[in-house]
């Protein structure tokens, strides 16, 4: 399992705490612009690729429980294909109704044409293919 130290207060955690890596796709698998690939872990998670960046945000709409993979990109935004809420890849923030509850997002990085997601040990347990 390939992990990193987190530094205090940032999204690893406190000093020392191990936090691992998954392998979500191929940088193949995600077309700039386009649907983007669900992570079946719990939560699932959505990730994206918009203009050679790669971003990861919680993959289910806060509002209809929609896949926010399956929604469409425009820029850094991704709208729910259910009820067009839309919500900012980059901090997940919701931007507008009828979503008012922000998602998570997780850090991301390109590793030899693979995409990892960094996420916490409760959601890698539910993962059997960590790197």
């Amino acid at each position: 399992m390939a992990t990193r130290w987190g530094a205090a207060g940032g999204c690893g955690g406190e000093r020392g705490v191990a936090v691992p890596w998954i392998k979500a796709c191929s940088v193949d698998d995600l077309e700039p612009g386009g649907e983007g690939v669900r992570v079946d872990v719990d939560p699932p998670i959505a990730v994206f690729n918009v203009d050679g960046e790669f971003y990861a945000i919680d993959d289910t709409c806060s509002h209809g429980q929609s896949s926010l993979a399956e929604g469409y990109v425009e820029g850094c935004t991704v709208e729910c294909n259910w009820h067009f809420a839309k919500f900012d890849l980059r901090t997940g923030r919701a931007l507008c109704l009828p979503a008012t509850v922000d998602l998570r997002t997780y850090p991301v990085r390109v590793e030899g044409g693979e995409v990892y997601v960094e996420v916490t040990e409760s959601i890698a347990a539910t993962l059997s293919d960590i790197v």
